[in-house]
């Protein structure tokens, strides 16, 4: 048979197979150094590396520093309560029992030295004046008898008895004129009451209320028409122009006490919850010499002052004391540490474009910086801003 008898689809097919056998035979006499040029992928980048480009490293804002060496100190937080400054704080009471008259002065009122406060009647105070000055008459009567068994001893009017029996009702008299007056000044009488007492006889049974320093009433427990008892207390009176600042530090912080001690210094920072943006710098003036053996905390007092009255006593606040300066440690900003799972890391600049991850052992931290153990040594250029994008980007190349 013919080519031409072939029919077309078979000729079709039978030059398909010509030419593969041909390929073959070709590829099976080609020398070994021959080469074909294959299309190859683009291999992947190194792991661990991340590349950007100068551009778009100024566009996310990375900013690179060298790891240096520093002073490092650390702090504790502690939780404070503000009170009254305990030596410009009064509790008022009575010395005697009575029926409240008036009230002059309210809860949050500014008041002055020896400004009026109360006043109460007192039927007890009435009595022990009657007293003093019963005792007073009946003194003066055996001053002028025992006057005149003195003379009449002398004219021999009179026995040497009787004139001893005079003068021990003196002596009776003046005692009892001395209880009388010891009873009043218990009961508040002063100086000048007993001179105006002495002088007009005019019993007093109203009881003055002061206020023994100029400060501002934060307590007040008294109304009109009342009975108070001494036991009960009526105003209390602070001088808030200095608040107290007061802690219980955890047995295992102490050392942070004692730092300021160390280095001679006495100040130490305080946060007031009500004023977020504010440091308020307060003097440590008690430290505890024992510790609670409850809850195994000392107890730690600073006074800060007040002079705008913003500190209002019973606000909670917190208390930052350092620790002692650590010097020559390699330290980093806590911006530049990243971590994932149970690694930190930190991304080191290996030239303009490329980043290196290296892992770090991290020590202490102040807030602002962490000391560096390992993994990292000083001079190394550590991005400090912006390394957060670069770990979301390293994330993603090893999804």
């Amino acid at each position: 048979m013919t080519w031409e008898a072939v029919p077309r689809h078979s000729r079709h097919l039978a030059a398909g197979v010509l030419l593969g056998l041909a390929a073959i035979i070709s590829g099976c006499d080609r020398s070994p150094g021959d080469t074909v040029e294959v299309k190859t992928p683009v291999a992947a980048s190194t792991p661990g590396l991340i590349t950007l480009s100068a551009e778009e490293s100024a566009r996310i804002g990375l900013v690179v520093q060298p790891a240096s060496r520093t002073d490092f100190r650390t702090y504790r937080d502690f939780p404070a309560i503000l009170q009254p400054n305990e030596r410009a704080m009064a509790d008022i009471t009575t010395l005697v029992r009575g029926r409240v008259v008036d009230v002059y002065a309210d809860l949050g009122q500014q008041v002055e030295a020896n400004a009026l406060l109360a006043i109460l009647y007192s039927s007890d105070l009435g009595l022990a004046q009657s007293a003093y000055l019963k005792s007073r008459a009946k003194l003066h009567v055996a001053e002028q008898a025992y006057a005149r068994a003195k003379f009449l001893l002398q004219e021999q009017v009179i026995g040497e008895a009787e004139a001893q029996r005079r003068q021990a009702e003196l002596l009776s008299m003046q005692a009892e004129s001395h209880e009388a007056r010891d009873h009043l000044k218990l009961l508040g009488m002063s100086d000048g009451e007993f001179r105006r007492l002495d002088k007009s006889r005019d019993i007093r049974s109203h009881v003055p209320i002061v206020a023994p320093f100029a400060g501002r009433i934060i307590g007040r427990n008294l109304t009109r028409g009342e009975v108070v008892e001494t036991t009960e207390k009526l105003f209390v009176v602070a001088d808030l122009s200095e608040v107290w600042v007061r802690a219980n530090i955890p047995e295992k912080d102490i050392p942070f006490v004692h730092s300021i001690h160390a280095s001679g210094g006495r100040q130490a920072e305080v946060r007031i919850n009500a004023y977020p943006r504010e440091t308020f710098k307060a003097t440590i003036t008690y430290v505890g010499d024992v510790l609670d053996p409850a809850t195994r905390t000392m107890q730690l007092r600073l006074e800060l002052p007040n002079p705008e009255g913003r500190l209002k006593p019973e606000m909670f606040a917190t208390i930052r004391l350092f620790s002692e300066s650590q010097p020559d440690r390699l330290a980093v900003p806590e911006a530049a540490l990243q971590r994932d799972q149970n690694r930190t890391f930190v991304f080191v600049q290996r030239n303009v474009t490329e980043y290196e991850v290296r892992e770090v052992h991290v020590g202490e931290s102040n807030g602002t910086h962490s000391t560096i153990l390992g993994g990292l040594t000083e001079g190394e250029p550590v991005v400090t801003h912006g390394a957060f994008i670069l770990k979301s980007e390293f994330l993603k190349k090893q999804v």
